[in-house]
């Protein structure tokens, strides 16, 4: 009997040895998250600099994919101070009380032209949505980028202070292109 039970757990070890190594970190000096916005009329797009993230993707299993993005919304830069500091406060992001926004998508639908989409949750200043989120899916020297674009509206999770009505339209564009680096 110990034999199996021995048997049993390194079947197990090898088991979780794979699929761990499947699943691999995203590159951020090679990915990119930004939010695109209109202001007063005027197309927006700003970068969050700071987020991590894993991705385990098998191209031959796109149904069991998985992927965990966590951004730092603190990071996210108008490209002015002043306007930084505001999108921190309470009525924006509220950074000292909600310091990261998290996508997780679990599988890819295969659609038209190679392109896939993402079913997951994002979870933001205390509320979540389900998304469905386009991909598409590049090999790289080194790695697959995985790409695209889903629009949100900011009012569905409490962002925006209620002076800027008008001024800050409600549907937000998040743009990403992630690299994830080949396994080894």
């Amino acid at each position: 009997m110990t034999r199996i039970h021995a048997a049993f757990a390194a079947a197990l070890l090898i088991a979780s040895g794979s699929l761990f190594a499947a699943e691999r970190a995203i590159d951020p000096a090679k990915s990119t998250i930004s939010a695109v916005f209109t202001q007063i009329g005027v197309p927006v797009e700003a970068p969050f600099t700071k987020f991590t993230g894993k991705v385990a993707h098998d191209p031959a299993k796109p149904a069991d994919a998985k992927a965990v993005l966590d951004i730092d919304t603190a990071s996210f830069d108008i490209g002015d101070d002043d306007y930084n500091a505001e999108v921190r406060k309470p009525e924006w992001f509220d950074t000292a009380k909600f310091p990261k926004a998290t996508f997780t998508a679990i599988g890819l639908k295969p659609g038209a032209n190679g392109s896939f989409e993402a079913s997951g949750k994002l979870s933001l200043k205390g509320k979540s949505v389900d998304l469905k989120v386009p991909v598409t899916i590049k090999p790289q020297t080194g790695g697959s980028s995985y790409s695209g674009a889903v629009s949100i509206s900011r009012k569905a999770f409490g962002i925006g202070d209620p002076a800027w009505e008008g001024t800050v339209e409600d549907t937000v564009t998040i743009k990403f292109r992630i690299f994830v680096a080949a396994a080894r």
